[in-house]
C-alpha cells in the first residue's frame, strides 16, 4: 500500500466518525518540547508558540506525515488563571499554528482547554467557566474546526467544560485523565461518560495520566456505561506513551520516575499497533496519544489501522512495515527479524540490570 494524502473537501470530525472513517489524533506536545528545550516543566505552559514558534510548528508537522488527521491547539493551561495577560497572545498564536500546518494535509484543527489549576481549592463554578468562556472566544475567532476539553480529573469540572464549549455550534469532545477507578471523587468511568453526553459532549474518552493497556480497560467502562444509559456517543482515547502498569489512583505523575525518568517505560511502535488494533476493536474510532507519544507512535497507529483507512501516511515512505527493511541486512540473523512475528512477541529488555521492572507510587 503506497503512501497518500487525502485530496478534496474536508470533512467535519462528526462527519468523518459518523461514517466510521478512523480519525487519529496527534501525540505529545508538552513532555517532548521539555526535552528539546523548549517547555519548562512545573506548570507546563505553553508560551513556547510565541518564544519559539518554529519549535511548535516542527511537531506539528512531524505529527501529520505521520498520519494524524487532527491539529489540536498547543493551548494546555493557556488560560488566564495560568498565564494571566498572556493567555490570549498564547491561544491565538496556538490557533494561527495549528491551522498553518493543517492546511498542508487532511486536518483539521482543535482548539483545546483542560482542568483549570483552582477547581481543587475554589469550586466556582462562574469563575471557572469564565476562564473556560476566555479561551472559546479565541477559538470562534480563529475558526477552529472543532473543541476538546481535555485532562480533567473531576467530573463537575469537565461538565462545566462541556456546558461552556456547547455555546459554540461546534462539535464538543472531552477526554478525562483517569483510570479504571474513576474521578477523584470516585465517580465510576461509566458515570463520567453518562454526565458528559447528557451535558452535550458528541466524542468522550480518555487522555494521559495512564499507558495505553489501563486506558482501554477505562475506555470499555466508559462504553458499558453509555450502553447501560441507552446513551450514544463517539469514543475516543489518547494514552500515554509509556507504560504504567504500577500506577496508582492518579496516574503517571505519583510514579518516582515522573517527570524527567520515564524513557525506561516508552511503549515501542509494537506496542503501539497492538493499542491502536485494540482499541479500534472496541469500537474507538478517534485513536491518538498524549504524553511521550511520539510521531513514530502515531505512524504506528496510521500502519495498524491503514487496511480501514486505505492508504499509509507520508512518513511511512521511510519505514517498512514489521521491519521489513532489514531483510536486506548483510547478516542473517537481522533479516531473520523482517517479520510480524518477530516484533509481535518481542520481550524488549531495559539493559538495567539491577533495576526492578515495576517501581511503588510515591502516594
Amino acid at each position: 500500500m503506497a503512501p497518500a494524502g487525502r485530496p478534496g473537501a474536508k470533512k467535519g470530525i462528526l462527519e468523518r466518525l459518523e461514517s466510521g472513517e478512523v480519525v487519529i489524533g496527534d501525540g505529545s506536545f508538552l513532555i517532548t518540547l521539555e526535552k528539546r528545550g523548549y517547555v519548562k516543566a512545573g506548570l507546563w505552559t505553553p508560551e513556547a508558540v510565541i518564544e519559539h514558534p518554529d519549535a511548535v510548528r516542527q511537531l506539528h508537522m512531524e505529527f501529520l506525515r505521520a498520519g494524524s488527521n487532527v491539529m489540536q491547539t498547543f493551548t494546555f493551561s493557556a488560560s488566564e488563571d495560568n498565564m494571566e495577560s498572556k493567555w490570549e497572545d498564547v491561544n491565538a498564536a496556538a490557533c494561527d499554528l495549528a491551522r498553518e500546518v493543517a492546511g498542508k494535509g487532511d486536518a483539521l484543527v482543535a482548539g483545546g482547554i483542560c482542568q483549570t489549576s483552582i477547581y481543587k481549592y475554589h469550586k466556582d463554578e462562574t469563575r471557572i467557566k469564565k476562564l473556560f468562556r476566555q479561551q472559546l472566544e479565541v477559538f470562534a475567532w480563529k475558526n477552529v474546526d472543532f473543541l476538546i476539553a481535555e485532562y480533567f480529573e473531576h467530573v463537575e469540572e469537565a461538565v462545566w467544560a462541556v456546558e461552556v464549549l456547547k455555546e459554540s455550534d461546534r462539535p464538543v469532545a472531552v477526554t478525562m485523565c483517569i483510570g479504571p477507578e474513576g474521578d477523584m471523587h470516585d465517580t465510576t468511568p461509566g458515570e463520567c461518560a453518562v454526565r458528559l453526553v447528557k451535558a452535550g459532549a458528541s466524542i468522550v474518552g480518555v487522555n494521559c495520566r495512564f499507558g495505553p493497556e489501563t486506558s482501554l480497560k477505562t475506555m470499555e467502562l466508559m462504553k458499558e456505561g453509555l450502553e447501560r444509559a441507552g446513551l450514544k456517543a463517539h469514543l475516543m482515547v489518547q494514552p500515554l506513551g509509556f507504560h504504567t502498569p504500577d500506577c496508582g489512583k492518579e496516574g503517571f505523575v505519583d510514579l518516582p520516575e515522573y517527570p524527567f525518568g520515564l524513557e525506561s517505560r516508552v511503549a515501542t511502535r509494537w506496542d503501539i499497533q497492538k493499542y491502536a488494533r485494540e482499541a479500534y476493536n472496541l469500537g474507538v474510532r478517534y485513536i491518538g496519544g498524549c504524553c511521550g507519544f511520539e510521531p513514530y507512535h502515531i505512524r504506528a497507529i496510521a500502519e495498524e489501522l491503514a487496511p480501514e483507512r486505505g492508504f499509509l501516511p507520508p512518513a511511512s515512505e521511510k519505514h517498512g512495515s514489521w521491519g521489513s527493511g532489514l531483510d536486506m541486512h548483510t547478516k542473517p540473523w537481522i533479516r531473520a527479524r523482517a517479520r510480524r512475528e518477530y516484533w509481535e512477541n518481542l520481550l524488549p529488555a531495559s539493559g538495567r540490570p539491577f533495576c526492578p521492572s515495576l517501581s511503588k507510587p510515591d502516594v
